[in-house]
């Protein structure tokens, strides 16, 4: 079968399409022949050298496809020989086969296209993960999301409204700022343009309860003195670094929660509750159309080079996806 793989870790340009062997899948797995995959930061840092995969995990890139179940392990009982599919996966993504665990994959919702459906496993699970379960999102909260436009971010205030949140969201350029306002965010602040601390110090939403943060570095000690009273802050990446100096007396005084979790290296079951509850609350809702899965581009996996300039570029709007 054909995927995606590199030599040496480096730019995009180091990617290239190669025959490789076929995944064998156990007892418990499904083999997804693969339709769509999306294309994610994870995938980036991977690709730059700096978040090898767990060993036990492909080294094959990408981490949500969707697709037909190809073949399926003899435990497997919730899913049929060409279900349409998508799926959270151990990497493996960028190929036309995948292995996926069974826990984390699931019928697409309603009448979702498969390039759609491969928006959902890595954004949804890990924006519901990160500000519902391990943010303790409650009705009527201020939340700061950094990052609006990126999959994780949409998918995190499109979850946000669930809980009628006041949303505020940071992004890089007045055309994302547009998009935003369109999605009933807030207020939009343009990173580039001003500083997010001082535009919210001075406003009416200050004192936020929850920020979702994977920028890290001076936004750390920015997002701390935002937070109100027994607030949450909520690291999923670090694209600025993840050293940085902090008055520890306000986390005190303010009786704050600092907190993140990476989702690649949880377990099935997590996964598995994860899923259970996107299932319960999000997937009524992707089904009505009233969430939505936001794609900026479309790219073969010929042209995976172009797709990874894409991302690395920041300009986009939503998901970028890979078609075999």
């Amino acid at each position: 079968m054909r995927a995606i793989t590199y030599d040496q870790p480096g730019p995009p340009d180091v990617l290239k399409v190669v025959d490789v062997k076929f995944p064998q899948l156990n007892e418990n797995q499904i083999l997804i022949k693969v339709v769509a995959a999306g294309v994610n930061r994870p995938d980036i840092i991977q690709r730059e050298g700096n978040y090898p995969p767990p060993s036990d995990h492909s080294p094959i890139l990408g981490l949500e496809v969707s697709g037909y179940v190809e073949k399926k392990g003899k435990n497997v009982n919730n899913f049929l020989i060409k279900d349409r599919v998508a799926a959270l996966v151990n990497g493996g993504g960028y190929a036309e086969y995948c292995i996926a665990e069974q826990e984390s994959t699931f019928k697409i919702p309603g009448d979702l296209s498969f390039n759609e459906a491969a928006c959902i496993p890595e954004c949804f699970f890990t924006a519901w993960s990160n500000i519902v379960q391990r943010g303790g999102i409650s009705k009527n909260q201020k939340i700061l999301i950094h990052g609006g436009t990126s999959g994780i971010g949409l998918a995190a205030i499109q979850i946000s409204k669930i809980f009628n949140s006041y949303v505020i969201t940071t992004v890089g350029n007045e055309e994302k700022v547009k998009f935003c306002e369109q999605l009933g965010v807030d207020k939009v602040i343009n990173y580039k343009k001003d500083d997010f601390f001082e535009v919210i110090k001075k406003s009416d939403a200050r004192n936020i309860n929850l920020i979702l943060d994977y920028v890290g570095g001076d936004y750390i000690s920015k997002n701390i003195n935002l937070l109100d009273t027994e607030g949450t802050l909520v690291n999923i990446g670090f694209l600025k670094g993840s050293i940085t100096e902090l008055n520890l007396m306000k986390i005190m005084l303010k009786r704050l929660q600092i907190t993140g979790s990476t989702l690649r290296i949880r377990d099935n079951r997590f996964k598995g509750q994860v899923l259970k509850e996107l299932e319960k609350f999000v997937f009524p809702l992707l089904i009505k159309r009233k969430i939505k899965c936001y794609i900026d581009s479309i790219f073969k996996f010929e042209d995976v080079v172009q797709a990874h300039h894409r991302i690395d570029e920041g300009k986009h709007i939503g998901k970028i996806i890979l078609n075999p």
